[in-house]
Order: C-alpha cells, then sequence, then structure tokens
C-alpha cells in the first residue's frame, strides 16, 4: 500500500463507520497508542469531511493490560486520553495492524476503565493475519496475508513489509 491505497482505505473505513452506525451519534474513536493514534485522527478527519460530525477522540495506552508482562519490558507509549464516558457509547479502536489479537485483548480490559460501552468496534489498516484469540476486526483496510518472520508497520505513507531480525 502506497499513501493514495492509505488515504483510499481511511475513506472506505470512514464510510462504513458511518453506515453500520446509522450516523455519528454516540460514536467514539479510540485510537491505540502509538500505531493507531494517526490512523484514529485520519478517520476522525474523514468522518468529518463526509458528515459534518467529528466525534469525540481519545487515545489508550495498553501496556499494563498485556499478558506478556515480565516476558518483555513494559513500556508505557503515551498517555491515555478518553474525552468522555464511554457509557453507552459505539467505540471504534483503532490500531495501525492487527496480528495475533493479544494488544485488542488488552484494549478491550483498558476500556472497561472508562465505563461499559454499548459496542465495541475495531478498525485497523492492515490484517495481517495469524490470530492468537477470537478477534475480527470490522473495518478492514487491506488483509495482508504474512508469514511470522515479517516485520509489518503501518504509517500514512504506505506500508512497509520486512523480515525480524533477531
Amino acid at each position: 500500500m502506497e499513501t493514495e491505497d492509505i488515504k483510499r482505505a481511511t475513506w472506505r473505513m470512514a464510510h462504513e463507520i458511518i453506515e453500520r452506525n446509522h450516523g455519528l451519534d454516540g460514536v467514539v474513536l479510540v485510537g491505540l497508542q502509538t500505531g493507531g493514534v494517526w490512523l484514529a485522527t485520519d478517520i476522525a478527519r474523514a468522518l468529518h469531511e463526509i458528515d459534518g460530525t467529528e466525534p469525540p477522540l481519545g487515545t489508550l495506552d495498553v501496556a499494563f493490560h498485556r499478558d506478556d508482562i515480565g516476558l518483555r519490558p513494559l513500556l508505557p507509549e503515551a498517555p491515555t486520553r478518553i474525552p468522555v464516558n464511554l457509557d453507552g457509547q459505539a467505540v471504534v479502536m483503532v490500531d495501525d495492524v492487527l496480528y495475533t489479537g493479544r494488544t485488542i485483548r488488552a484494549a478491550l480490559d483498558a476500556l472497561n476503565t472508562y465505563g461499559r460501552p454499548r459496542a465495541v468496534q475495531l478498525a485497523v489498516m492492515v490484517d495481517r493475519g495469524h490470530r492468537e484469540l477470537p478477534i475480527r476486526p470490522d473495518y478492514v483496510g487491506k488483509n495482508l496475508p504474512t508469514r511470522r518472520n515479517e516485520m509489518v508497520d503501518a504509517h500514512r505513507e504506505g506500508v512497509d513489509i520486512g523480515e525480524v531480525v533477531k
């Protein structure tokens, strides 16, 4: 994917969010730190251009909710900022790349701190497969089959794939 592909996918996901939620009333976007924040910001901008409304936009750091604490260093990414109470809201969690599903599991745990959403939906730019948990995105920019030893980096300028160096 290149810059224009990312823009088109972001625009398409924004349309799908509006369609699925019958508008943006009660919708909150939450970008996962750090990779999902840029995408959540871009989706919010697209939603505003399409609908004239920009839903509340928050960020969520899941470091303290991960199930691999002790297996790797615990590094909080950036502050969590949830601008509204999530009770009764439709929360669209946004991340750049979906892989095993473990980050999303941690994010679901972390969201409970901020209320009880009516629904939680998931938007990702790249779904690369290899799920270890029963988690499936609602909005996908691109399904990109990969090998486990590949690294995938999604950003505004495109998607880079490389080998994991050990």
